[in-house]
């Protein structure tokens, strides 16, 4: 009985083990989705049809061929900055903005208004708050 109970406290602990990182995933791509009324999936495809990674790096999105001066910042980890354009705070309302009109957030920023629509916008953004 006690090899029994053993084999099964093992199995169970490599379950739980295994499946952590999918487990935290899922917790990360709702909490997003809850934060901003994006998909980040859907902003994955977005930041991939806007050639965002011409400026930026971004984990997951492979990089712009022909773009060899990054002019953005890297946008790893974006969910734990503090500011967005070293000005507003990091909200999901301010990012949603900045996203689709920079230069009416912040005068003379480099980013351009590439015409994203509210929902495109809302989609980046909780690609951005999975980056962690």
């Amino acid at each position: 009985m006690a090899k029994r109970l053993a084999i099964i406290t093992a199995a169970l602990a490599m379950l739980m083990t295994s499946g952590c990182k999918w487990w935290n995933q899922r917790i990360i791509i709702e909490h997003a989705k809850s934060m901003t009324g994006g998909d980040p999936e859907s902003g994955k495809i977005a930041i991939q049809r806007f050639a965002c990674a011409g400026c930026h790096v971004i984990p997951g999105i492979q990089s712009v061929p022909g773009a060899a001066d990054k002019k953005g910042p890297s946008l790893e980890h974006w969910f734990d900055r503090q500011t967005i354009a070293k000005k507003l705070p990091n909200t999901p309302e301010n990012l949603v903005e900045w996203i689709q009109q920079p230069n009416e957030v912040v005068s003379g920023t480099q980013m351009p208004n590439l015409g994203v629509t509210e929902q495109q916008a809302r989609d980046i953004a909780a690609y951005l708050y999975t980056l962690r």
